[in-house]
């Protein structure tokens, strides 16, 4: 048992596992992951006693840690396969990255606010997950160890960034949440052999939106 995860959170998070796949979330993968992974840990001491609601709360630097509903969602359009390597758009609390990594996945994760950055490399070391992480502008994200499987954005940005395309497989997925209001259109993009993108609405979230230097505010 991971020290400071006691079987009431365990307890809780089957419950929690049980309300998201009400809500209609279909992949065994995802729900065993969301399932594993003690949110309790991923979250300020203030929000403790609500860590398994199905909600999203504040991490600090203007962040939250995403509802694990969306979470769920957002993986579940990935699709992830076992040995994916996967770009993530977003660190923030880390609790997307260890669903990624829960699912099988080779994760490069890139979060642009330092204080974050910091807490979560530790947090996610202390549980023994192993992702790379990436101090810095995920808008371009990362050339140099590129191309990906899948890309994953937990940030609602106006439009998708053309470097994405770039570093994304042919046959490969992103999911991002596009828009510049209070809400987003969550959209699946898959790329084709010839480059193209055949795109997917998949219906409205809310997310923290992009900076106004085009930096990722994460979630």
């Amino acid at each position: 048992m991971i020290p400071g995860d006691t079987y009431k959170h365990q307890g809780l998070r089957k419950k929690l596992v049980e309300t998201i796949k009400g809500k209609g979330i279909n992949s065994d993968n995802v729900l065993e992951a969301i399932g594993k992974i003690p949110r309790h840990l991923f979250m300020d001491n203030a929000f403790l006693q609500f860590a398994y609601q199905d909600k999203a709360f504040p991490i600090g630097s203007g962040q939250t840690i995403s509802q694990p509903y969306t979470v769920a969602f957002q993986s579940e359009l990935l699709e992830v396969k076992k040995g994916d390597k996967v770009l993530e758009i977003g660190t923030g609390s880390g609790y997307q990255t260890a669903v990624l990594l829960e699912l099988g996945a080779r994760v490069f994760s890139i979060e642009r606010q330092k204080y974050l950055f910091d807490k979560t490399k530790v947090l996610l070391g202390q549980l023994n997950y192993r992702p790379r992480l990436f101090y810095g502008d995920g808008y371009k994200g990362l050339p140099p160890h590129a191309p990906f499987d899948k890309i994953i954005v937990t940030a609602g940005a106006p439009y998708l960034p053309s470097d994405l395309i770039d570093q994304l497989k042919s046959g490969g997925r992103i999911v991002i949440p596009i828009g510049e209001g209070d809400t987003q259109k969550m959209k699946l993009l898959i790329k084709n052999e010839d480059g193209q993108l055949q795109e997917t609405e998949m219906g409205d979230f809310k997310f923290v939106p992009l900076l106004e230097n085009k930096d990722w505010k994460s979630r």
